[in-house]
């Protein structure tokens, strides 16, 4: 759990200063700033999707994690949460529920959170969450300068996603293949680049709802092997 708990402190720490120097920033420059924000997210998440070359498999967690995310309306459950953090602290830092759902998705969607948090479990190897922990910290710094508050809670589903990740990771040891783990990074990328489209304002893309698809491939893989 150290990596986790050092990512989670990272965020709070990135947020906190963001938050100091966001009254200083004219709405021209914040505006830009989320832009590259949002461009950089895509990127991020375009280098994580060419990662696999089974894209059928691919394809098909997104359908299938789509399905059940939209059923269980994770998206809105998240939304909640924010709503919640804004009326007990009385609208007094802003929009918290956006930059909450959005820090929250886009530090727990990554491969590195993935793969870090499994590193963490099986191994003992913390090394890419410190790593995520750094870039996590800068972004929040940026996030939070921007979108408030909100920014800096994210690290509380951050500490529950990953930690459940690298409790869980000696459960479903054998089912994490290279192959397995390709997957589930390439999955994870493409919904990094809907993250990205939300920054820009594409268009609204329920990323929330997807979330599940980055662990189907685990369940097509468990079904190979019982057939």
């Amino acid at each position: 759990m150290l990596g986790t708990i050092v990512n989670a402190a990272a965020i709070i720490t990135g947020s906190l200063l963001g938050i100091a120097i966001k009254g200083g920033i004219p709405a021209r420059y914040s505006r830009i700033l989320m832009d590259a924000i949002g461009l950089s997210v895509v990127l991020i998440g375009l280098k994580n999707a060419l990662g696999s070359n089974d894209l059928l498999i691919v394809i098909l967690s997104l359908v299938v994690g789509c399905i059940i995310g939209e059923f269980l309306e994770i998206e809105n459950g998240l939304d909640r949460i924010g709503q919640w953090f804004d009326k007990k602290l009385a609208g007094a830092y802003g929009n918290i529920s956006q930059g909450f759902v959005t820090a929250s998705l886009i530090y727990c969607v990554g491969a590195m959170a993935i793969v870090g948090s499994l590193e963490s479990g099986l191994s003992g190897n913390h090394q890419t969450l410190f790593a995520k922990s750094v870039l996590d910290g800068i972004t929040s710094i940026v996030m939070a300068s921007t979108m408030g508050m909100g920014v800096m809670l994210s690290s509380l589903p951050v500490l529950l996603y990953q930690g459940a990740i690298t409790v869980s990771a000696v459960l479903i040891k054998p089912l994490l293949t290279p192959e397995v783990i390709s997957q589930m990074s390439s999955t994870g990328g493409l919904l990094i680049m809907a993250i990205g489209f939300n920054l820009l304002e594409i268009r609204k893309i329920k990323v929330g709802n997807m979330l599940p698809a980055i662990f189907i491939p685990i369940l097509f893989f468990s079904i190979q092997k019982l057939i």
